[in-house]
């Protein structure tokens, strides 16, 4: 590989000049978390790099598909992001129940450290929960560690993986605190890197070609490609590769075929991640600049479709729902607030709210995301919040009930794309708010149901 003849700081630098931005959804830029890393390496503990396949934002299928199709770009891409940070191991945290990612992974890497490729740094594949959290990146540490997807404060450059002694931290239960720390000093424990799985898929193109090469496609700001997922009420699914700088509408009809004959698009929803975007902005470029200019972003570029036939109060019960479930409760707004938003849009939908139901949601919003340690609770309000702003007339047609009513539309992970088909989780309507799929929910949000309990036991 190239990198092996470059010092570390040598390969943050070309990934830096390259521009490549993370493509889990935040869009940082690479370079410079790999610098934060590096900078804050220790000699006495080891760094780790983790690979975050834990994919789960609803309409969002690209890193299963590329695990599936090529884990071993993504694997040496993570190797080198090892060289970059003086990284002793890899983690690929992927989900118990992909299996047939997990075997297209463990023959990659036994492939990878037969060929001699790994050179002393270890890989191993660690197995996490179906809950959505598990893709937070905090969260996906305290998996790594064996405890539940419960977001931690301390970033990953601050505290990685690997359990110092526990004495050094507050393990109270009574603490309230997942990660067993509130802010662990740069000396108490080692740094992770962090990466999402179509991020470090660029990595070996870029180390091979040059930066330069990298710029030749998309813009300044953004350049490179999207892999993007298509889904919704469009001629097919599919995910499928664009250049930065594509706009919406091209890769809707490049990758989905376009709205289903017949029929136009009313709105996009990028995942439940972000404000939605109306028929309006469908020309948009795919870019960070160009999106964020407008108050939305590309996310993990993965797209659902509603055309015209959408009651978009079903659409915003669907998220409330989704993200009020997937909330792990240690911050009580995001729980209980979000939960009530999502009583109260069903309310709606089946025109049996009261003013007062109104009134509550337009509060609630407000005060979802008090005090918010990881972002689901600012995602529910912003996302929910946008589609009131954007179809209030939807939402007045409900208040006077002349509206049909309606059921909340299913948002949830996607499963498969079976040919041209998304295959949806339909099983999540039946997960009750504390992760369960008990008939009846205790009361309790996971951080009060499974604080004390080791993961290897929900896992079976």
């Amino acid at each position: 590989m190239a990198a092996r003849v470059l010092e570390p700081a040598e390969i943050v630098a070309i990934v830096s000049e390259s521009g490549l931005r993370g493509r889990g959804g935040a869009g940082f830029p690479t370079g410079r978390k790999w610098q934060t890393v590096l900078t804050y390496h220790s000699d006495v503990f080891a760094t780790t790099v983790v690979v975050n396949a834990a994919e789960g934002e609803p309409g969002t299928f690209k890193d299963r598909h590329m695990l599936l199709t090529n884990p071993y770009q993504v694997i040496e891409g993570a190797l080198i992001a090892a060289l970059a940070v003086r990284a002793a191991e890899i983690v690929i945290g992927v989900k118990h129940k992909e299996e047939a990612v997990w075997a297209a992974l463990r023959s990659a890497v036994a492939e990878i450290v037969g060929a001699g490729w790994s050179d002393g740094i270890t890989i191993r594949v660690s197995a996490g929960p179906d809950e959505y959290l598990y893709g937070e990146e905090t969260a996906l540490l305290e998996v790594v560690d064996g405890r539940f997807p419960f977001p931690r404060i301390a970033p990953p450059w601050r505290r990685g993986v690997t359990e110092v002694v526990q004495a050094d931290f507050d393990a109270s239960p009574a603490s309230n605190l997942s990660g067993r720390v509130q802010m662990a000093g740069a000396t108490d424990a080692p740094p992770a890197l962090v990466d999402n799985v179509e991020t470090l898929a660029n990595v070996a193109h870029i180390l091979a070609r040059g930066a330069e090469w990298f710029r030749t496609e998309g813009t300044v700001d953004t350049p490179g490609t999207f892999v993007c997922t298509i889904t919704g009420d469009t001629a097919r699914a599919g995910v499928g590769e664009v250049i930065a700088g594509t706009t919406l509408r091209e890769a809707i009809d490049l990758i989905g075929g376009g709205c289903a004959p017949g029929h136009r698009i009313k709105a996009v929803l990028g995942g439940v991640s972000n404000r939605v975007i109306t028929a309006d902005l469908l020309d948009t470029p795919i870019t960070y600049e160009d999106m964020q200019s407008l108050g939305i972003g590309p996310g993990s570029a993965g797209f659902m479709v509603f055309d015209e036939t959408a009651d978009m109060v079903a659409v915003a019960a669907g998220v409330s729902r989704f993200l009020a479930t997937e909330s792990c409760g240690q911050c009580t707004p995001c729980k209980l607030d979000g939960l009530s938003i999502a009583e109260r849009l069903v309310r709606i939908g089946n025109n049996e709210a009261t003013p007062e139901d109104f009134d509550s949601v337009s509060h609630r919003l407000r005060t979802v995301a008090d005090g918010a340690r990881c972002f689901l609770a600012t995602q529910h309000q912003v996302t929910v919040e946008s589609i009131m702003e954007a179809f209030a007339d939807e939402f007045a047609a409900h208040r006077e009930q002349v509206a049909n009513p309606i059921t909340a539309t299913l948002v949830a992970e996607l499963l498969a794309l079976a040919g041209s088909e998304a295959v949806w989780d339909e099983h999540h309507l039946e997960k009750q708010p504390d992760w369960s799929y008990d008939e009846i929910w205790n009361g309790e949000s996971p951080a009060d149901r499974y604080r004390d309990h080791l993961l290897d036991d929900h896992l079976g």
